[in-house]
This record gives C-alpha cells, structure tokens and sequence, in this order.
C-alpha cells in the first residue's frame, strides 16, 4: 500500500480558506509598506560589496544564526523557532504544489520520511523553542532583555505561535485518530496528540477537528499579519539588514561631502540614510549590544539598544505627525552623545548587524558643526589640532623631542624611506608616550629597519576631530596629511597607535590616501618570526594584556601583540575575562580623552580593577590612550607600585636589553 493522506481531509468548504487569508495579507502589505515608506524618507545610502558575500552573510547570520549562537541557550531557542517556522513554511508550501500543480508531495517514501516525520519533528522543536524564549521572558528575566524597557509586543506573538503550533499538532492528532490513519505514526506529535482523543466517538472528533483547523488557521493568518507591527518587523527586516550590512568595517565612518552638503550630521530622522532607519526596523530589542556597551556598565545614561529604539519609536512618531520633541537634545539627550567611546562592543554583539556608532557620530557633527553645541575640554582639543596640528600640550617644534639622541632620520633629511614610522600626537607629546616611541625607534633600529619619521611635517591624522563630530577639521588635517605624504612617494607605514593605524588603513584612502599600514606590534611580530630581534633576556613575572578597540575590535588585530609578548622568556600571560572580542574599553576612545566623565563609574577604573584581579606585574596594552588610562586609574587605584602599565613594545625593548 502507498503512503499518502487526503490534502484537505474533513474540510469541504477548504477553498474559503483563501478568501479568509486575503483580509490578513492585506493587513501585512500595509504593515510592510509602512515602514518600507519610513526607511525610505532616509537620505541616500551606498551599499558597496560583494553579492556573494552578502548572500554568504545571509546563510550564516540569518539561517545559521553564527552570532546568536555565540549565546548557547539563546542559539538553542531562536534556531529551534526560526528552523522549525521555516520547515512548516516549506511544508506547508508543497501542500499548495500538490492541490494546484499535482506534483505528489503528500504520497510515497518523501511523504513519510519529510512532510511526516521531518516536519514534525522540526514542529516539536519549534515548541520547545517557543516554552525556552517565555521561560527566559517571565523566568530567567535577564536585564538586557528588561531594560530600559521590555518589549511587550512579543508576548503576543509568541503566544500566537505557540497557539498556532498546539492546535497544528491538535488537527493531526485528531486526523490520524478518526481515520485510525495505517502511517500515524511516522507523525510522532500528531500520533501523541491522537493520543489524548482515544475514547472520544468519532463524530466529535471529525466536529471538534473542523473548528480547530479554521482556529488554527485563523491564529496562523493572525501571527503572520502582526509581524511587520511592533518588534515582530525584525523578522522580515532582520534578513535584509544582514544583507545589506556594512562591508567597510566598524572603524570607518561616513564622509561628508563638504561641499554639497545641506546640513551636517543629522538633527533630524530624515537625516540619516535609508540604511540607518532599516537598522532601526531591524532592531529585535535583544539587548546584547546593552550588555557589551562600557558606559552602560559604568553607570551612563548611554545603552546603544536604548538608543536605536529611541529613535525607532520617534521616526515612527515622525511618520504619524505626532511627535514635537527635538531629536537631538530631548529624544536622544546630550549625555548619552558624549559618553559613547565608539569602542565597537555593541557592533561586535549585535546578531544582524545594527550599528549605534554611525547614528551617535551623525548626532554629534550636528550638535558640533551646526550649533557649535558641545563640551568644552573638547573644545580646547580641536581647537589645539586647528591651532597647532595636535590636542596635547607643547608646539609643533617639540614634537621630535622625544627621539633626541636616538639618531632617527626624518624623510625631508634623508628621503622616502621602506617604512616609515607614523609617531602619533601621544607619542610625540606625552610624556610617558614618549618612551614607548623611544623604545619602538630602537627595536627598529636594532632590527635594521630602513625608517623615518615626518618630524614636525606630521600632524594629527584627524581622529579626535572626526569621532567628536568636526568633520571639516578631520578633513582638512587629513587632506594636509595625504599631501605630504603622497610628496614623498611613502608606500607603506608603522604606527604605534590603533587610533592612527585605523585611520591612516582605512578612513585615508577614501580622501587619495593608499597606503600599506601595519600596527607596531605587527612589525614586531614578524621581525621576531624572521629573526631580526631576539628577545633573549628574561621578564619574570604575570602580565596581562589589554586589547585596545581600535587594534582588536575595529581591525581584528588580536594574535600579534600576544605572539610578541609569547616570545619573551620568562614572562607569564594572564588572560582577563572580558578579552579579544570582547574586550571591556579604556574610556578614551571616541574623542572621550578629552572629557571628564561625571556619570558613573569611569570606565577605566572598571578595566583597571579587571585588570588588577589577576594581580599582574604589569598591564600591558599597545595603544598610547590605553597607556594613560590605566597610568591614572593604577595611581587612583594606589597600584602602581605593583603593578606597571607597559607598551608591548617596552617589554621587547627590555628583553632586547637595549
């Protein structure tokens, strides 16, 4: 006898079904062309990049699910949602292929084995999906998911889900008991439903089968309906968005085209791009880029999940020609702008690729370039970079002081070398900083490294400016820069400064800037690997490394500087918890250097006291900000005595012995 099933079984007036469907998909087009029209009231956006690698992106971040994954329970719980929904879509599909087209999906071996036991299966786990993610709302209730606030619209739909899928397995069971169905039992949740219904007269089977089907029906319609309303858009945004995502990476940020702009930044919703209200769409109030953020952590008004729904719920206000708050200083307040370090944590977490930073950096050039509206240490820094080329202390006459002695060649001396070496305003400036470009200049020396340096030609590459909000500044020192360098034919360059490698990577070749950039840790990785530096002498002692954002997180630099500090004797490295990913922030990214944090707890305290968990002789980083940081948070923390913060490349110096 050949497996199959009747398609509509019990169900003679089935072709009303269609009929009942229309009302429901008009409902969902509405709901979808709403908010399409919102997206597109943004400005023009690029979307650059490979097709194939987008469609890549799609099959791992949106049916693989690789970031949220990263979250074993949360992993677990959305895959057994999202598959299990997809699989019953699918089958539900090949239902319609046999009704109109006779292909024969409800017979033989692919019924039994797919459109039986597969889907049923994977409709049992689309159950237990469903009971984790309310027992994880109303039980486990974890903060990211509570706060700021909880999003209720999906109590709705994952009761609409649940119902739909209950009362799905609810009809099978009925079917396969009042037809004593020979193949029931290759449907293990309809043939344990039927269980239940052993006893009951047939009669009130077939009756009590034809209500639940137009129930079931009428939830499965009503579930499909809400979803572009409330948080339910993301699961049709959500797939697009990673689509669509930034292929740039997360440390480079829009230009604006100075001299056709209309305005500077964003004060209004329709200011940003297409591409920023979808990812406002997208947003599934998941909360992990919450849980990433430092200044959240610290004790700041700042949470990037609070941000984007904010400006979700004000474009759609917007949309309905209700809302009268300011964007910029009442929807999203001064306080939160000024405490985002644009460390990258919460682009790190997010799973479809929602980027908070753009839409901070945006808020800020308005509040900086149209109403000259921020605070003023910042004020003095850009000031001092478009007065003296730099945001420290001293001229630019000073800024080769640091390598007085040292016998370092400036290009204008000696011309274009292999390599030059991009020192950095810290470097050059700060005192303590001065070491480390002191230290690095030997080791290059050591390793007979063709270098030099621009000397009092080299000006600030423009970050501060740029992630404070002044584009104009950022601009300008950037294009004085690009100048020179492209004078000297330079073709390839080492910085001691994540900042700086960032920018100069991947920011300059948008104003005519290529160049080869590597990070000193970099160069000093690969001049161990070759045998050009041995570091011989033996550091004894626990060290612990701090990833710098701009190094790790924005470039994906997390090997080199461990295989430099991995290649000195004696040395012991102690992983803090929060390291390479996710990595907890210095506090002075973000142009945050030049602004006294009064909110909180500063959030290079809370890396110190992580740091000094481990009781380390040294908290080592490779980054000039970090180094000043934690140079401050050890003196407050009465740990410098024991504990000293050290350049990667003090300690090879050291090991070096030079």
């Amino acid at each position: 006898m050949t497996p199959m099933r009747e398609i509509y079984w019990n169900i003679p007036g089935h072709l009303f079904l269609y009929l009942l469907f229309f009302p429901f998909l008009v409902v969902w087009a509405y709901g979808i062309y709403r908010h399409t029209r919102m997206i597109l009231t943004g400005e023009p956006a690029a979307v650059l990049g490979s097709i194939w690698d987008r469609l890549k992106g799609v099959v791992e971040d949106a049916v693989l699910q690789r970031r949220i994954a990263r979250d074993t329970v949360s992993g677990l719980l959305h895959r057994s949602i999202s598959w299990g929904f997809a699989i019953l879509f699918i089958a539900t599909c090949l239902v319609a292929l046999q009704d109109y087209l006779g292909i024969p999906t409800l017979r033989g071996s692919f019924y039994l084995y797919f459109m039986s036991l597969t889907v049923d299966l994977f409709g049992l786990v689309a159950i237990a999906g469903v009971l984790m993610a309310l027992a994880r709302r109303y039980g486990l209730k974890p903060d990211r998911l509570l706060l700021p606030r909880k999003a209720k619209s999906y109590d709705a739909l994952l009761a609409l889900l649940l119902i739909s899928l209950v009362t799905g397995f609810l009809i099978e069971g009925l079917r396969i008991s009042a037809t004593a169905d020979p193949w029931g039992h290759w449907s293990p949740g309809g043939w344990l439903a039927s269980v239940l219904f052993r006893g009951t007269e047939q009669t009130q089977q077939v009756a009590l089968h034809q209500v639940l089907w137009w129930f079931h029906a009428a939830t499965a319609f009503t579930f499909i309906a809400l979803l572009p309303y409330g948080v339910g858009m993301h699961v049709t945004s959500a797939a697009a968005n990673i689509l669509l995502k930034n292929q740039e990476g997360s440390g480079v940020l829009r230009p604006i085209d100075l001299d056709r702009a209309e305005h500077f930044g964003a004060g209004a919703i329709d200011q940003f791009t297409w591409k920023d209200l979808l990812d406002l769409e997208a947003c599934t109030e998941c909360g992990r880029c919450q849980q990433a953020c430092p200044a959240w952590a610290t004790g700041k008004p700042l949470t990037p999940k609070g941000v984007i729904i904010d400006l979700r719920d004000h474009m759609r206000l917007v949309a309905d020609g209700v809302e009268s708050r300011k964007m910029v200083g009442e929807v999203i307040s001064h306080d939160v702008l000024w405490a985002c370090t644009t460390c990258g944590a919460c682009h790190q977490a997010c799973p479809i690729f929602i980027e908070p930073i753009p839409k901070i950096i945006e808020m800020r050039r308005h509040l900086v370039m149209e109403e000259a509206d921020f605070p003023e240490t910042m004020q003095q820094a850009l000031r001092s970079l478009e007065e003296r080329g730099h945001p420290f202390r001293g001229t630019s006459a000073s800024r080769t002081d640091w390598a007085k002695g040292l016998g370092v060649k400036t290009v204008a001396e000696n011309g274009p070398p292999e390599i030059l070496y991009w020192v950095g305003c810290a470097a050059a400036f700060d005192e303590r900083n001065q070491q480390v470009a002191a230290a690095f200049a030997k080791l290059l020396q050591r390793a007979g490294v063709d270098f030099a340096i621009l000397g009092e030609e080299e000006r600030c590459t423009g970050d501060p400016a740029r992630r404070i909000g002044n584009e104009y500044l950022f601009q300008t020192l950037a294009k004085d820069n690009i100048a020179t360098l492209n004078g000297y034919g330079i073709k390839k360059i080492v910085t001691t400064c994540p900042h700086g490698f960032n920018t100069l990577k991947n920011e300059y070749p948008k104003l005519g800037g290529i160049y080869e950039v590597v990070h000193h840790t970099e160069m000093l990785a690969d001049l161990v690997k070759e045998g050009r530096l041995r570091p011989e002498k033996p550091i004894d002692g626990v060290v612990s490394f701090h990833d710098p954002c701009y190094l790790g997180r924005h470039n994906g630099v997390y090997d080199a500087p461990r295989q430099v500090l991995g290649a000195i004797p004696g040395l012991v490295v102690k992983e803090m918890g929060r390291c390479r990913e996710g990595a907890f922030c210095c506090g002075a990214g973000g142009g945050l250097m030049w602004f006294e944090e009064k909110i909180g707890k500063r959030v290079s305290w809370e890396r110190t006291e992580e740091a000094l968990a481990l009781e380390p002789q040294v908290l080592a980083s490779a980054c000039p900000y970090c180094l000043i940081m934690f140079e401050d948070a050890l003196k407050v923390k009465d740990a410098i005595g024991r504990t000293r913060p050290l350049d990667v490349a003090e300690l090879m110096a050291q090991s070096v012995d030079i």
